[in-house]
Order: structure tokens, then C-alpha cells, then sequence
């Protein structure tokens, strides 16, 4: 008796078995497991080219995790993000997923939410799961962070070096260099009354750009004063932003230009000036990452480039390497919108 639609149907949804590609190929269960594995000078090439078909043919997908535990090593990569509500941390997301994925790597995307212990559980499922690398995008100093330190799985560390006490890799911009240049490129332009509103110095990134920003202008002779360095406390970036603008506006203060440690800080400081001050022309504005969403919703903000598309590939050089400690430092630019 024939099969019936439905009957025909399950047997579809239902996942091809090593078997069925065996008797498919007319090879043993063994052959087929060694074309799957790569290994060399077991199989004829029209062998392995007939194991190949049947596996198309059925839609064969092997199972990997008897492959991993032997192995000790797996497809799957996890990706921590401190803060995926920030486009910059999701942009750099993306461009790991795609490079991950030509490599035949999986990526787990995970949020930390700047949080220890949230970040410690994520990275105690991972050791558990014998992941084939950790890649922190903005880590936080927490206890299994540490011990995942003394495991075989890699860690790479990506916009914020690691904490101290870590002697791992980085990749990322060189922030200091990239506050100097922003000091550099506003002096130029002779915008020497500025204002600097950064979040709490907790991360490598923020500090090393603060740290950029007041070396350079006082390099030049033109220090920042104490009054136009803001640091609010505040729940996140765009309150930051907006909390400091309205210090400088209750003080009746005007700089010339407001430097932000993010394009979310510099979102804060325009959206309350324009609200406080409606009608008034608010000052120049220059923040750090420039979002992809920028030219759609920022147009007029100046920022500090970061080189999305390059962090996938340098994540992957860094997993896929032999050094444990691999520092990849990528090229920043200073996109000028606003004259």
C-alpha cells in the first residue's frame, strides 16, 4: 500500500538518518561518516561523489555533537554584548555573524546588559557547551570571566580591552588616539570653548577616549575646564546626554562644541537643547561610532567612525589563529556632517 500525504509529509519533516544515506550511496555507514569528516584516502572520488549525491538527495544534515565531544571543540561562537540597544554593538554583531558564518562557524548573540553576573551565567553555559570561542563585545570584570581565562576556549576581546589582570588580545579602534584626533580636529576649525560628556569611566574604551580628548587639548595649549567636563549619573547614554546638556543650559553656558563619548550621548544633548532651547541654534556636536543609522537619523551629527565590516573578519583571524593574544587595531575616521 502506497504511503499517504501525511504519512509522506512527517517522513519529510523528519531528519535523514546516516543510515539512509548509506543505503542511498550503497556504501557502508563508515564510508559515509568519513567523506562527511574530510578524511583523506579512504573513499574513491567516485565514491565519495555518490555519498555526496545522497546526502543532497536527503537532505542529510550530521549531527555534530558526538563529533564535538570528541573532538572537544564545536561550531558554536558566542558573542556577549554589553548593550545591543546600541546600534554600534549591533552593527559589530551583524558583521561577526557573517564572517562566522563563511567559516562554518555558528554564532550564539547574547546581552549582557553590562551586568557581572548576567555575564557569568552566559559564560558558564558556554564553557558547558565547549563553545568553540567566547568573543566579548564589551566586557565587564566578573568571577567566571576569569576562570574562563584558564579553560582551552579562546576569549577575544573586542571594543573594550580586557579587564586588568588578563593578558588576552584586543580588537578595536585605538581609542586614545581617536579622542587626540577629535581634540586635533576641533582646534582646526577653532573650536576651542568645548564641552566633554562622557558616561562612567568603567570600560577601556570611555577612558581611553576621555584620557584622548583632555591630553589633546591641552597639548595645544587649550585645556578643557573643569566645568565643561560632565559625567551625569544616569541609566543609560541618551540620558547621560540629555542630563548634561541641561547643566550647561541651566548655567547659561554655550560651548562651542559638546565632544560625546557616544553618538547615544550626543542623541541625549541635541534632543534636550532642542526641547529646552526650541528655536535656538545648539552647539556643534561630535560623538564616537557613528551608527549606520546616523545618516538616516543623525544627519548633521559629526562622529567618530568606527570600521564595522573589518571586526567580523579581524574576530574570526583571532579565533582562527594560533596567538592567544592577538591585538588587532582597526583604522578609525572623523565623518564631518555639520560646518
Amino acid at each position: 500500500m502506497g504511503k499517504t500525504a501525511s504519512q509522506m509529509t512527517k517522513r519529510m519533516m523528519q531528519a535523514s538518518s546516516i543510515k539512509e544515506v548509506a543505503a542511498l550511496a550503497g556504501v557502508s555507514i563508515a564510508t559515509v561518516s568519513r567523506v562527511v569528516n574530510g578524511v583523506a584516502n579512504k573513499a574513491s572520488d567516485e565514491t565519495a561523489e555518490r555519498v555526496r549525491k545522497a546526502i543532497v538527495a536527503l537532505d542529510y544534515r550530521p549531527t555534530s555533537a558526538g563529533r564535538d565531544l570528541r573532538r572537544r571543540t564545536s561550531r558554536l561562537v558566542a558573542v556577549l554584548a554589553a548593550n545591543l540597544a546600541n546600534p554600534a554593538m549591533t552593527a559589530i554583531a551583524a558583521s561577526a555573524e557573517a564572517a562566522l558564518r563563511e567559516n562554518g562557524l555558528v554564532m550564539v548573540l547574547c546581552d549582557t546588559h553590562d551586568q557581572p553576573e548576567l555575564q557569568d551565567e552566559y559564560i558558564r553555559e558556554m564553557l558547558a557547551q565547549q563553545a568553540r570561542a567566547i568573543v566579548l563585545l564589551g566586557a565587564v570584570d566578573s568571577f567566571m570571566l576569569r576562570r574562563a581565562q584558564e579553560s582551552s576556549i579562546p576569549l577575544v576581546f573586542v571594543n573594550r580591552r580586557a579587564p586588568d589582570g588578563l593578558m588576552r588580545g584586543f580588537i578595536g579602534i585605538d581609542n586614545r588616539r581617536a579622542g587626540e584626533d577629535v581634540a586635533r580636529w576641533a582646534l582646526a576649525r577653532g573650536l576651542r570653548n568645548a564641552a566633554l560628556i562622557h558616561a562612567p569611566i568603567l570600560s577601556s574604551a570611555t577612558r581611553e577616549r576621555v584620557q584622548g580628548i583632555l591630553a589633546g587639548f591641552a597639548a595645544a595649549g587649550a585645556p578643557l575646564h573643569t566645568k565643561h567636563v560632565l559625567a551625569p549619573h544616569a541609566p543609560d547614554h541618551l540620558h547621560i546626554g540629555k542630563d548634561a546638556a541641561l547643566d550647561l543650559i541651566s548655567r547659561s553656558d554655550k560651548p562651542d562644541l559638546v565632544i560625546c563619548t557616544s553618538d547615544l550621548i550626543a542623541f541625549g544633548v541635541a534632543r534636550a537643547w532642542r526641547e529646552a532651547l526650541p528655536g535656538q541654534q545648539a552647539p556643534r556636536l561630535i560623538g564616537f561610532d557613528d551608527s549606520p543609522m546616523n545618516e538616516w537619523l543623525a544627519p548633521s551629527l559629526n562622529s567618530v567612525r568606527i570600521p564595522y565590516a573589518a571586526y567580523g573578519r579581524a574576530i574570526v583571524e583571532a579565533i582562527l589563529g594560533d596567538d592567544r593574544n592577538t591585538t588587532i587595531v582597526l583604522e578609525h575616521q572623523i565623518i564631518e556632517r555639520q560646518t
